[in-house]
């Protein structure tokens, strides 16, 4: 039993450690009453730029099949459009002459539906990547209905489930004229346009676009200007200019980019950025261009990156990332869509064209989809707006 004559420093030293306790007590009950902080909820590219233009990036298989799960989410979290970067190319949409394979462009389809995503079909004609039995045909009527057949039976299947479609892909060389493809040797300048005739007769209400790259190239700008003239002239439905932007930090300038989505947009057309990506790698002999048939072998000094990215280069990306987005926003009146090739770096056509087995950094996620400091100065333009 305790008693406080006989031991006064004891009580003391109870009372205090009482003292404490109900302080402590106080303290935590005080804390549990706080108001929540408010949640912040993170912004999406898709989201960002809703009042200007769609944001798509290029899918493959894996991610489609949900094999990529990681990709297929990163796809619905951050972009409203997607386009197949291979899969209803020529040599996979009809390997045979006549027979047609649907299973992985249906589920390219299927996946787009089920999200809400816009799809965007790529593509319908190209002189490259053709099936074998194409490039055999020597008599010009035979090119010419399989053409046809070719456009028509994919366009039709797929009617009022594509929003746009590649309809003729880089058909120009670089000095604006047009490239002497299997089909223009045999079928003349006729093929660009029945091309588009044939598209609209099979899906009226899908968007029907020309496709190329180098865009941005004063000579190659005129040809294309000159191309959806002639397509214009010739009452085709053309509703929009695919500028493939295989662009690198410095180059095309702002001042190039800028003057072709102004030229392009005076023919009365959409105008989009359909494959974007921005290489930081070294470009052999100068090379231009996306022409896919070009290759070159490899070395330390064209791969100078295969661990990471230095900070100064990832702070250049960033900044040229931001500086065309500004650019993108400012004219957001007649641009309807950026696409990026792509859904990481590692996703990336660019680890191995022009020089195989290289390590890009081209996008705004990295290799494990985490956003990079790109992606941040991108999603900066739109915040710094609202403030």
């Amino acid at each position: 039993m305790f008693h406080m004559k006989n031991n006064p420093s004891a009580l003391f030293k109870k009372i205090k450690n009482l003292s404490f306790i109900a302080l402590l007590f106080l303290m935590v009950n005080c804390a549990d009453q706080k108001p929540p902080l408010p949640e912040t909820k993170e912004v999406s590219l898709k989201e960002s730029f809703t009042d200007n233009f769609l944001i798509g990036a290029a899918v493959n298989d894996a991610l489609i099949s949900l094999k990529d799960s990681l990709g297929a989410n990163l796809i619905k979290k951050e972009y409203n459009t997607i386009t197949p970067e291979n899969s209803m190319k020529w040599m996979y949409m009809e390997p045979q002459q006549g027979v047609f394979e649907f299973e992985t462009a249906d589920r390219y389809i299927d996946f787009s539906t089920k999200n809400n995503i816009a799809f965007i079909g790529h593509n319908l004609v190209w002189h490259s990547q053709l099936a074998e039995w194409v490039e055999k045909i020597t008599s010009a009527e035979e090119l010419n209905a399989s053409l046809k057949n070719h456009v028509q039976t994919i366009a039709a299947r797929y009617t009022g489930k594509i929003h746009g479609w590649d309809v003729v892909n880089e058909a120009l060389n670089e000095d604006g004229t047009l490239r002497n493809s299997l089909f223009l040797e045999k079928l003349g300048p006729d093929y660009l346009v029945n091309s588009f005739k044939w598209a609209e007769e099979a899906d009226p209400k899908a968007e029907l676009y020309y496709n190329d790259y180098n865009m941005t190239h004063e000579e190659k700008r005129k040809g294309a200007i000159e191309l959806v003239k002639m397509l214009q002239k010739e009452g085709v439905k053309i509703d929009g200019i695919g500028m493939q932007a295989h662009w690198g930090l410095e180059d095309p300038t702002l001042e190039q980019i800028e003057t072709s989505i102004l030229a392009y947009a005076d023919l009365g057309i959409k105008v989009m950025m359909t494959e974007l990506d921005i290489t930081v790698l070294p470009n052999p002999w100068d090379l231009e261009g996306a022409e896919v048939s070009q290759n070159f072998e490899g070395s330390e000094h064209m791969n100078p990156y295969t661990d990471q990215l230095p900070d100064s280069v990832a702070t250049q990306l960033a900044k040229r990332y931001k500086d065309i987005f500004e650019l993108f926003v400012k004219h957001s009146d007649k641009i309807s869509r950026v696409t990026f090739w792509g859904i990481n770096d590692g996703h990336s056509w660019l680890n191995n064209w022009p020089i195989e087995k290289r390590t890009n950094y081209p996008l705004l996620f990295d290799r494990s989809y985490q956003p990079k400091a790109a992606y941040h100065s991108v999603l900066e333009i739109k915040q710094d707006s609202t403030h």
